[in-house]
């Protein structure tokens, strides 16, 4: 009998086509570690870190790649997708992969209303006359579509979401070393290395209020996990997911440190103001003609590949994890000719849809409402891919779990460490008022899951009745 049928999820096919190759696997992985945030959210972090910005975003790198090497350990062990409430169910058991599907697909959801919601202001950029709700409605219905089609569509696009981002990156880096090295544009008399500590030093606003910045950094690097639900659709996953997830220090290293490295070194960070992107106020500097519009376009695509691969493709695969375990209803777990999880896909859009009507209703204040919502999310699954691979160590040591070759350095401290940084990024998001809201939100989502974990109980329970009593009467036979 298969794993999904026994309620196993640490076994089975799943029934997926591995259509991801490499090219599109490493390009999703690249585009889930740059978001919105890196263009925009940097701008207002600067204003109040200062150059000690680029010192929390590699610590919060090192974190974040404790984080993908567990779940690639885990990855490797059983390339499922849907991984992390799979593992979550198996190692930690029902309630917790139950919580983690559902705490999963809510936070992506609500993120995918949020970047169509931007997708709207980014596109008033040039049509500052058409309605915001109307941008975020076919932005959800062509993504809807693409994903209803193949995962090969979905992988395409994000393919070249990614290189659109990377190449605004990697153009800013090289501009901005030459106006360094050389000093052409208009930035060239005064860009200089010593922006980073000779304008009131390194933390110039103190190191409490720079620390402040981590619960902007920590989120800008949402989506890193995203290799991990593809695991399901990617060929030779024992192959291309560690290959993905070891070129993570890379990546980081330079699309965030070394982006920040020279915008702040071409422009002092006294110039930099909140909702400012710092792209565009490097680019400004320069003397780069269409700078904001450049940077719009960058921005728009990054959005849209937010809402494409964890929108609407994550949220997906996860909605059928849970109609596969017995933590929803049994049609989430069904996939259409192509291999596709039409129906999750759908119930996700629609749900995303709810974004387009806030948008129609209250455009000025669309995107702070329905953000609150994915802030502890992230923290809560990051959390709980770690402690799930440490309960797999531990079945690993018992002998009830077959080891991984590809296994996490340091554990299991590297867990703790991550898991202490986790909780200190928790403790400054109450300590803040504007981002306390956050930790209300997800606390009362817990009491919510909690309150419908016994009916996904009873709806397990009452689907594997039929096969259990099957294989009684299988062994009544045997027997007599």
């Amino acid at each position: 009998m298969s794993s999904r049928t026994t309620g196993d999820p640490g076994a089975g096919t799943e029934g997926y086509k591995r259509t991801l190759g490499s090219r599109q696997m490493q390009m999703i992985a690249i585009g889930g570690t740059i978001g919105t945030g890196l263009f925009l959210g940097a701008g207002t972090a600067i204003s109040q870190a200062g150059p000690s910005l680029i010192i929390w975003y590699a610590a919060a790198g090192v974190v974040l790649f404790f984080v993908m090497r567990a779940l690639g350990e885990l990855l490797t062990h059983n390339p499922v997708s849907g991984s992390f409430a799979d593992y979550a169910h198996r190692f930690l058991g029902p309630f917790w992969g139950y919580a983690t599907a559902w705490t999963y697909w809510i936070m992506w959801v609500t993120t995918g209303m949020a970047e169509i919601t931007a997708a709207g202001q980014y596109v008033n950029y040039w049509a500052p006359g058409f309605a915001q709700w109307k941008t975020a409605l076919i932005s959800l219905v062509v993504l809807a579509c693409a994903n209803l089609i193949s995962v090969k569509i979905f992988g395409e696009l994000e393919f070249w979401f990614a290189i659109i981002k990377v190449t605004a990156i990697i153009g800013m880096i090289l501009i901005g070393l030459g106006v360094l090295i050389i000093g052409f544009g208009d930035a060239g008399d005064t860009a200089s290395v010593s922006h980073l500590w000779a304008d009131g030093g390194v933390a110039p606003h103190g190191v409490w209020n720079s620390l402040m910045t981590l619960q902007i950094v920590l989120f800008a690097y949402l989506g890193v996990e995203l290799v991990g639900v593809t695991a399901g659709e990617t060929k030779d996953p024992e192959k291309n997911i560690p290959r993905a997830i070891n070129s993570l220090p890379l990546r980081f290293g330079l699309f965030y440190l070394g982006a920040l490295f020279v915008i702040l070194s071409v422009v002092s960070w006294q110039e930099f103001q909140p909702g400012t992107s710092p792209f565009v106020a490097a680019f400004t500097k320069i003397g780069i003609p269409a700078a904001a519009g450049i940077v719009n376009f960058v921005v728009l695509t990054s959005a849209l590949s937010s809402c494409n691969a964890g929108g609407l493709y994550a949220t997906a695969r996860m909605l059928r994890t849970a109609g596969l375990n017995g933590h929803g209803p049994a049609a989430l777990g069904r996939l259409s000719k192509r291999g596709v999880p039409a129906t999750a896909v759908v119930i996700s859009a629609l749900v995303m849809a709810l974004g387009v009507l806030v948008n129609a209703i209250d455009p000025e204040h669309a995107f702070a409402y329905i953000t609150a919502v994915s802030t502890g999310g992230a923290i809560t699954v990051w959390s709980i891919i770690l402690v799930t691979h440490l309960r797999y160590r531990r079945a690993v040591a018992e002998g009830r779990a077959v080891a991984s070759s590809y296994r996490m350095p340091g554990a299991p401290y590297t867990n703790w460490i991550a898991l202490a940084a986790f909780a200190f990024v928790t403790v400054l998001v109450a300590w803040d008022s504007d981002t306390r809201v956050a930790l209300y939100v997800i606390a009362v989502w817990f009491v919510l899951l909690g309150l419908g974990y016994p009916l996904a109980r009873r709806r397990r329970a009452a689907a594997e009745a039929p096969a259990a009593a099957v294989e009684d009467t299988v062994k009544t036979s045997a027997r007599s």
